[in-house]
């Protein structure tokens, strides 16, 4: 096999996951020769880390100027405008998550200097995944990522359900991971290349054979549970309820969100890059039927918002209900996914990055709150526990109303313009095909306001059950503040950011 030559070009388009890599590496090394002294000084050097990946994906952003994408490492990674849009995405969540820590570990007691170290090593792996050009640098992303939110979730020690949290994902994962792996070896197997702009040229002549459809499926159940899509959602309530808080909202924002660039790279992939002008496991060809894997996507998206709302509609516990929310919009994305297997030169992935940029912001803000509002002596994560907020802290009420409201779909949020663009781009889908997908999304979102609306009803409409004593932090307050004013922001300008995805 011929050696590819590395260009000093390459290390400036794959920047940013350097960048994040080296001070993931600092913060593990220096917090070893560190234990025992203050360690407060942490959580700014990892925010500074997630500060600078970020810049350095700006400006790689910035110098590509219109190009489709750039090759590094010999193909195994791709520079190009969704991946770093994805990358500044995934930095920022990240930032905001080491953010709200500092305040929730000092308060229940988990204090843990290689949290950060994690974190940013997490990070790593999602930022691999978002500019993976390669089946392999996916699988080294994903397990990267993964091992790293295993060890964030079992790290509040003294919790026994945080234990079994970690261990229930892990488990999962695990499996997720061997189906990945062999979905990996079938299709290594039919095209005789791991590399996705050669599958894509191999494939279009072989999409109909047994070894490229299992591969497929393969494939398509390892990201359904890593998206936590129905029927594969079964380790994200009690893994969401188990981890520390702000581990939860890093999860359901980030770990998502790079959940399905993965699945993007893989599946839809970047045209412009491969001569026939597609990229992974899209194009003219269409393995498993008609439709291909988008119709088996689309048999999912349906199932998982409906289970995912029905599910959640019975919760009492807010963390549980968030994470089959989480569920239900791991659906609308799909849709989105499906919309652009169906239709590769249409809006679809534009309306999928602002999306995840959408609930990204509003998850976090979300968890912002639960942090906020939880003392040691009570962690407030029951719907009767924030009840009479509104009139001892209306801010705060306020924030969190912004947050349930845009989760649910409500102008002038940015949730609302985030599934009016995925619906949009469905409804555009050639013949009409995915009109049922959407009125089954539309009625979903419809019922997803009714356990949203019960934290709000108990926040302005029931007395207080006892005494609040939220965390004092002033980086909780200004995440929350933050989260909020980006929200509107997002809602009432979603034309800036929708060109930013182009």
């Amino acid at each position: 096999m011929s050696q590819v030559p590395v260009k000093p070009a390459d290390f400036l388009f794959v920047s940013p996951l350097l960048l994040l890599a080296v001070v993931a590496l600092l913060l593990i090394v220096v917090e070893a020769f560190t234990r025992g002294r203050p360690r407060s000084w942490l959580m700014p050097l990892a925010v500074v880390g997630c500060v600078g990946g970020a810049l350095a994906a700006i400006v790689v952003y910035r110098a590509l100027d219109g190009q489709a994408g750039v090759s590094a490492f010999g193909g195994m990674l791709v520079a190009d405008r969704p991946s770093m849009f994805l990358t500044v995405l995934l930095c920022a969540g990240t930032g905001l998550a080491a953010l709200i820590s500092p305040a929730h570990q000092e308060e229940h007691g988990w204090e843990s200097g290689e949290y950060y170290g994690m974190l940013l090593l997490s990070a790593c792996g999602m930022v691999m995944m978002a500019m993976a050009g390669d089946l392999v640098a996916t699988f080294i992303g994903l397990e990267t990522m993964s091992l790293a939110v295993y060890v964030l979730c079992a790290l509040r020690r003294g919790s026994r359900r945080a234990s079994e949290a970690a261990m229930k994902y892990f488990l999962m994962g695990a499996l997720a991971s061997a189906f990945l792996v062999y979905g990996i070896a079938l299709l290594y197997g039919a095209t005789g290349t791991t590399d996705l702009a050669l599958i894509a040229e191999r494939m279009s002549d072989r999409g109909q054979q047994p070894l490229v459809i299992v591969s497929v499926i393969l494939l398509v159940v390892a990201f359904g549970f890593k998206v936590a899509a129905v029927p594969f959602h079964m380790w994200t309530p009690d893994a969401y309820e188990g981890a520390p808080t702000p581990v939860t909202g890093f999860m359901a924002a980030v770990v998502k969100a790079a959940a399905f660039a993965g699945a993007l790279r893989v599946f839809a992939g970047v045209p412009g890059l491969a001569a026939n002008d597609s990229f992974g496991l899209g194009g003219d060809f269409m393995p498993l039927g008609r439709m291909g894997w988008a119709g088996t996507f689309a048999v999912i998206a349906a199932i998982t918002m409906t289970v995912g709302n029905l599910a959640a509609l019975r919760q009492e516990n807010v963390k549980r209900m968030l994470a089959y929310s989480s569920v239900s919009h791991a659906g609308v994305l799909l849709v989105g996914l499906v919309a652009l297997g169906v239709s590769p030169k249409g809006p679809a992935l534009s309306a999928i990055l602002y999306y995840l940029a959408a609930y990204g912001v509003t998850t976090i803000g979300a968890f912002a709150a639960l942090v906020w509002i939880g003392s040691r002596e009570q962690e407030r994560v029951l719907v009767d526990d924030w009840a009479g907020l509104a009139g001892r802290h209306p801010a705060a009420a306020l924030a969190m109303t912004v947050f349930l409201l845009s989760l649910g779909g409500m102008p002038p949020t940015a949730g609302f313009f985030g599934k009016f663009a995925v619906f949009q781009s469905a409804m555009l889908a050639p013949g009409g095909e995915l009109l049922w997908l959407v009125v089954i999304g539309v009625l979903n979102s419809v019922l997803s306001m009714f356990y949203y609306l019960r934290i709000v009803m108990a926040m302005y409409f029931r007395e207080p059950l006892g005494e609040f004593r939220p965390v004092r932090s002033g980086a909780v307050t200004f995440v929350l503040v933050t989260c909020a004013i980006l929200v509107l922001q997002m809602g009432l300008m979603p034309s800036v950011w929708l060109g930013l995805t182009n």
